[in-house]
């Protein structure tokens, strides 16, 4: 009877907030831009809200991507924050019609969408699933809104056919309202392209590691350039912008290695971009570290295949966690060092600490539930929390116990809860 009434509360109660952000919503004369797509779209809500911030108050939700996430924003961080200008909101797709309910909550009046792949392969199995998930937040425009679409995706273009609102597109066609051109990205020096439009060309430098960042800062500038952006705070945003945690993350140790962190996330399609990546970049040695890959069509063979890319260019590709055994590599490679199957991720670390090189560039590629992130913490902070599997969706960073033993992670939390508790007890007493 207890879990029975437990569960009725809590039906009520979500209810209730979704009420209560319809009503918010409704209520609020903030411009909403809603964001979504396969990759890109985390940095594009990200530096879209940078750029807007410059024009007006900005609420951005990026990263919790869940219909959660949207009703606390609208329900209760919006009152929080006051006046309001614009929302920008970061909508991912977890399943069949998950997308639609955030779409119609959000009702937004730009909806960007920045790529159709096959992630989340289990639960979507076509490129035109996908699509058709995506497509709900362009079907939400309302009235005298408009979409940014790319227009090098033929599964993204395709959601202007039909739709009565405008369309603006993005990408490294001719026919695009906001062509990319003069791509190049070499690191240590950040990417450089040009975006031509309607009111001339824009020559953008940025701190972002890699190419395949042209994408998400060329939707994100298209948006806030439709929205009365002035270009020359466009280009500054940009150039002030670093990349997100775990997302290309650079990690500059002192007289030791560089790090790119891309631990967040890690879909078949970005396995070689993240590899062309370190081809290009400028660096005496390089090494490749490649955990978990999400899932995907086909067998296990990917990771055969990403070694033989790796292996190209880097000195050093190590392989980690539960598919370490899938490289396939030969045991020429094996024995050279030029490869190596670390299982634990620990020791992945300990080697690391061993064999680096002052200024040598060394990849952390993994899905999250790795936590590859932690090779790259362990420099500046004592970790102490390698449990190969935590089941935690949010990052190192974001949970902030990495250097308490895992083990001692509930006690830790409840003696911290309870200090709070008897804080706010004192400082009750006291006033």
């Amino acid at each position: 009877m207890g879990a029975w009434r437990r569960k009725i509360s809590e039906d009520i109660g979500w209810r209730l907030r979704c009420y209560l952000a319809r009503r918010a919503r409704a209520r609020s004369a903030a411009t909403f831009i809603g964001v979504t797509g396969s990759s890109g779209k985390s940095t594009t809500t990200s530096l879209l809200g940078s750029i807007l911030a410059s024009h007006g108050s900005v609420h951005v939700q990026a990263l919790f991507n869940t219909i959660k996430a949207l009703v606390r924003t609208l329900y209760k961080r919006m009152k929080r924050a006051g006046k309001v200008d614009y929302v920008v909101f970061e909508a991912g797709a977890y399943g069949v019609d998950s997308i639609r309910p955030m779409a119609e909550m959000l009702k937004p009046d730009v909806a960007i969408v920045t790529m159709v792949r096959l992630e989340h392969f289990a639960s979507f199995r076509t490129l035109e699933a996908v699509a058709q998930e995506k497509r709900a937040l362009v079907d939400a425009l309302q009235p005298g809104g408009f979409a940014v679409l790319n227009a090098d995706d033929l599964h993204v273009l395709g959601m202007a056919y039909g739709l009565s609102s405008r369309v603006v597109t993005f990408g490294q066609l001719q026919q695009a309202d906001y062509r990319a051109s003069d791509i190049r990205a070499t690191w240590p020096e950040g990417l450089t392209f040009l975006i031509h439009w309607r009111g001339g060309t824009l020559e953008l430098k940025t701190r972002l590691p890699g190419e395949h960042f042209w994408l998400p800062v060329t939707a994100a500038v298209a948006t806030a350039l439709e929205l009365g952006v002035a270009a020359h705070k466009v280009t500054d945003c940009v150039a002030a912008f670093e990349p997100l945690v775990n997302r290309c993350e650079v990690v500059t140790i002192e007289n030791g290695p560089q790090f790119i962190v891309d631990s967040a996330k890690a879909p078949w399609h970005s396995i070689d971009l993240a590899i062309d990546m370190v081809a290009k970049a400028k660096a005496g040695r390089k090494r490749v570290i490649l955990g978990q890959i999400s899932d995907y069509a086909g067998s296990t063979r990917k990771y055969a295949q990403a070694y033989a890319s790796a292996r190209e260019v880097a000195d050093e590709v190590i392989y980690t966690g539960d598919n370490a055994h899938r490289s396939r590599a030969t045991q020429e490679d094996r024995d050279s060092g030029r490869f190596r199957e670390i299982r634990m991720l620990k020791d992945v670390s300990d080697h690391i600490r061993k064999t680096a090189v002052a200024g040598e560039l060394i990849l952390l590629k993994s899905a999250p539930n790795l936590h590859l992130e932690r090779v790259a913490l362990a420099w500046k902070h004592d970790v102490k929390c390698w449990v190969h599997a935590c089941g935690k969706k949010e990052s190192c960073q974001l949970c902030g116990l990495y250097e308490v033993p895992f083990e001692e992670h509930r006690d830790f939390l409840a003696k911290r809860k309870l200090a709070r508790r008897r804080h706010r007890l004192g400082r009750l007493l006291s006033g």
